[in-house]
């Protein structure tokens, strides 16, 4: 008789696997506004199947070189301060939405964070208390909300290049404070030099990969386009034994949207709603099937769904678009 509990044990193993019991985090990144949010700005995305939103909170700096964050400030919209996160955290609660919590810089006139570099040693120094104040502030919340996720930073690359030891000491700081999972959003051509991914749980990629220089990519483009950054992004994943997570992906809805994801210019304003699918369905056929791959959040959501996206929207947002109806099909499997 003790010969069959291990092979009944194996085969619910083997059931749980087929049925996709260990979920995808199926996820959009739930923009900061003005306003408090309610349940109708929560309903739309329990309506795709989403079963995660990230919430980001804002600090900002007034220049690639000036080592103070600005935080948590009357100025700001409300979904961008600490308050606002929180109020946000526990709404998306209340409907079962799991939340990574992805407190982001942004610098004066949209300059690349990835850019920020200080011009001494003793700005450096000025800079990493501001920056330690800024993410621990939002690890305690991260840590009082029960959230399920944290992201210690977003795109910071010339940063962590910079200050190695800097950022080994504050992830030990962050855990002393955090007791969930962590990860890290390193943009798509960053994620291989990042080096403490073997401290953190999630190997976290903003997955914004060049995978087509068509006008409209087809889908079996894109898939091609995939093939070299899918096995970069896996070799990282076993060197690492990490899941990798895409802390965003996404595509905006325009001419040529595989051939430079990242951009957000506002001279690129063809809009292109196939484009806009064959690339996102692409991104779906070739990462979530992988057990390796934890899955992702789609860039960008905005709370006002009525008034989001729609036909003529150029920019990243799904809403009223037909990649939604992909986005819920493929939000709807385990």
């Amino acid at each position: 008789m003790n010969s069959i509990k291990p092979l009944i044990v194996l085969s619910f193993l083997i059931i749980q696997s087929c049925t996709g019991q260990h979920s995808k985090i199926n996820g959009v990144s739930f923009v900061a506004s003005r306003e408090i949010i309610n349940q109708s700005h929560i309903k739309p995305i329990i309506n795709i199947n989403a079963n995660y939103a990230a919430v980001m909170p804002f600090g900002f700096v007034r220049g690639l070189n000036n080592p103070n964050i600005i935080f948590n400030t009357n100025r700001q919209w409300f979904g961008e301060t600490r308050a606002g996160a929180k109020q946000y955290i526990e709404m998306l609660y209340k409907s079962n939405i799991k939340v990574m919590l992805k407190p982001q810089i942004w610098v004066s006139r949209g300059e690349f964070t990835g850019y920020i570099n200080m011009q001494n040693e003793d700005d450096w120094k000025l800079f990493e208390k501001s920056y330690s104040k800024f993410i621990l502030e939002y690890a305690q919340l991260a840590q009082e909300a029960k959230v399920d996720i944290f992201c210690i930073g977003t795109e910071l690359e010339k940063f962590i290049e910079t200050r190695p030891k800097y950022w080994a000491n504050l992830i030990t700081k962050i855990k002393a404070l955090y007791k969930g999972k962590l990860t890290y959003a390193a943009n798509w051509d960053e994620f291989k030099r990042t080096p403490f991914w073997s401290d953190i749980d999630y190997i976290g990629v903003d997955a914004y990969f060049p995978v087509s220089n068509s006008k409209t990519p087809t889908v079996i483009e894109c898939l091609e386009g995939w093939e070299q950054h899918k096995q970069t992004i896996m070799n990282v994943s076993n060197k690492n034994n990490k899941p990798v997570l895409f802390t965003e992906f996404g595509y905006r809805s325009v001419d040529y949207s595989g051939k430079e994801p990242w951009k957000s210019d506002r001279s690129m304003d063809q809009v292109n709603l196939e484009a806009q699918t064959n690339t996102t369905q692409a991104l779906f056929e070739t990462f979530w099937n992988e057990d390796w791959f934890a899955g992702g959040f789609i860039w960008k959501w905005f709370h006002n769904y009525s008034t989001s996206g729609g036909e003529n929207n150029s920019k990243f947002t799904p809403q009223n678009k037909p990649v939604e109806v992909l986005i819920k099909k493929q939000y709807r499997l385990k």
